[in-house]
């Protein structure tokens, strides 16, 4: 891989940090850093707009699937309307959070990040932009998070339909669909919020599904003026968080501990969801999994069954999948060809091979890419051999099924923060975590994933990589990784390379 020539570094600034990414991991890092006391840092904004997630999905329907007290920045409480906020309101919560800590002033949008390098002579990571200068920094927090590439498979005749096409993560609210003939093909999360967001709308709506997902009710909940008024107290509303927490935690027992416990709770409820709904067996078929409760997300819907016995609502199944697209819809295995106006790829993103999309050079010349080759992985899902002052927020192995992805992401700064403030203490300037450390670390997390029903449910998830390996879940308690980020250990780590 090339290097960034020197004659590209003119730097038009250096700070002491660069983050990249302005979701809630770039937010969380920021308030971090003013908390440390550290202003001299920029967040990098590949698009026009501040945000991330909840302000890039503004597909219908788009809403998140763990109550809104929990995820929300412990630090940054508001006032819900529901159990279950909307995209429109997470979207709300970002920019406010945004607003109240001045985060524009500190952050570059429309700035691309395509290669990282790491320069031993100078102690700092050298960042090359699209069409701009380069930045340096001393540290490098990669914010841009695990769904942030989205995936389109490579269709037969992808490429000649003359309708109109997007991605769910790249949703184009100029176009109308409504009265259109739409086809979604996917059936995981994304999907099962647009399809009955649109199911009404629409003339008709093909769903191509590879694999069915377990589904169980969401029992969404709009807060009533008296109850946002309570929760407007600080004690009312962290107990209520507290009370969520504790409510999800236990979910770990049988993810983890207790396949009888997860069928018990969780496929009991979602075959009821399915017969309460679906009443023709061959339909309920489609929609029933072949693998265990838990092993790929569960998706949390009270809707989505019932926009499957619409009318203008048609499933095919893997028996009957795409055989090609053509330019005027698609064609499936049976040889007949379902015109469409639009596709709607709902296909998912690469979210653990592709953990971070731009090339990461570190010491010794040795990439990112190259080290993850068989598959990803960091001590604490935040940092990797030979790539000193690097931090990966939601890396390796971070990601959890069963709660608040903001709670370990603020654990996650806790040990950045950590680091950064142990090279102040020791007059040091770069920190790298041991190699000996990482494969220890690395050897547990996998050795403790074969418990789990991430890997042995009889399923092909995206929290897989290409190794089989699952590498998007951590398995454990949300609080057992807390411990561990909050336990920093100095003998895991080098300062100045010693």
């Amino acid at each position: 891989m090339p290097k960034i020539e020197r004659a590209e570094r003119s730097v038009k600034r250096d700070y002491k940090v660069i983050i990249i990414g302005s979701g809630f991991g770039g937010q969380l890092a920021a308030l971090n850093l003013v908390k440390e006391g550290i202003e001299d840092f920029i967040m990098l904004e590949r698009r026009d707009f501040m945000g991330g997630t909840w302000s890039q999905n503004v597909y219908p329907g788009a809403a998140v699937d763990v109550p809104s007290t929990l995820y929300s920045l412990a630090c940054e409480p508001y006032d819900w309307t529901q159990m279950y906020a909307e995209q429109h309101e997470l979207n709300r919560y970002t920019d406010f959070i945004i607003n109240k800590h001045n985060l524009r002033e500190k952050t570059a949008t429309n700035t691309t990040v395509t290669k990282i390098e790491w320069e031993d002579i100078a102690q700092k990571w050298f960042v090359a932009v699209k069409g701009g200068e380069p930045f340096s920094a001393q540290f490098v927090i990669n914010a841009s998070g695990p769904l942030s590439t989205p995936v389109i498979p490579d269709f037969q005749g992808r490429d000649t339909f003359k309708g109109k096409s997007f991605h769910s993560n790249n949703w184009d609210s100029t176009y109308d669909y409504k009265g259109k003939r739409v086809a979604i093909i996917g059936s995981g999360a994304s999907a099962a919020q647009i399809i009955p967001a649109i199911a009404g709308d629409v003339a008709h709506l093909d769903v191509f599904q590879r694999t069915p997902h377990w589904v169980i009710p969401r029992n969404d909940y709009v807060f009533k003026k008296w109850q946002r008024a309570i929760l407007r107290k600080k004690w009312a509303y962290k107990a209520l968080r507290v009370l969520v927490y504790w409510a999800l935690e236990y979910r770990v027992i049988g993810f983890k501990y207790s396949q009888g416990m997860l069928n018990f709770i969780g496929k009991r409820n979602a075959l009821k969801l399915i017969k309460k709904h679906i009443k023709d067996p061959e339909e309920q078929k489609k929609v029933t999994p072949d693998f265990d409760f838990g092993c790929k997300r569960v998706i949390l819907s009270d809707t989505l069954y019932a926009a499957y016995c619409r009318n203008n609502v048609q499933l095919f199944d893997k028996t009957n999948g795409i055989k090609e697209i053509t330019e005027n819809g698609i064609v499936t295995q049976d040889g007949v060809e379902h015109k469409l106006d639009l596709i709607v790829y709902s296909t998912g993103y690469d979210a653990t091979d592709g953990v971070i999309s731009y090339p990461v050079v570190g010491r010794k010349d040795k990439t990112l890419a190259g080290v993850w080759s068989d598959y990803p992985r960091a001590y604490l899902g935040t940092c990797v051999p030979n790539f000193p002052n690097l931090f990966v927020v939601t890396g390796p192995n971070t990601g959890i099924g069963h709660t608040s992805a903001l709670f370990l992401i603020e654990s996650q700064m806790t040990y950045i923060m950590t680091c950064i403030s142990q090279l102040k203490q020791r007059n040091s300037q770069v920190i790298e975590v041991k190699e000996q450390a990482e494969q220890k670390y690395t050897d547990h997390i996998h050795s403790e994933m074969t418990k789990t029903v991430w890997q042995n449910g009889g399923c092909n998830s995206w929290y897989k990589s290409k190794s089989g390996k699952v590498i998007a879940m951590f398995p454990g308690f949300s609080f057992t990784y807390r411990r561990w980020a909050k336990n920093f250990k100095s003998v895991d780590h080098m300062f100045d390379g010693q």
